[in-house]
């Protein structure tokens, strides 16, 4: 049978592994939406100065 430190310490390792997962699972999210937001940007500037160019020549 288990005695109570070691469901103590299972509690705690379940405990830190759905911490670590929901964490992972935001991260994951935010960092895709941050790389998507990022590109976004980048293209939008790089059309922004091809339109500039063609229309100063």
């Amino acid at each position: 049978m288990f005695e109570f430190s070691q469901y103590l310490g299972f509690l705690l390792f379940l405990t830190i592994l759905t911490i670590g997962f929901w964490l992972m699972f935001f991260l994951v999210g935010f960092v895709s939406y941050w790389v998507t937001g990022a590109s976004w940007e980048m293209f939008k500037e790089k059309r922004a100065k091809k339109r500039q160019e063609q229309q100063s020549i």
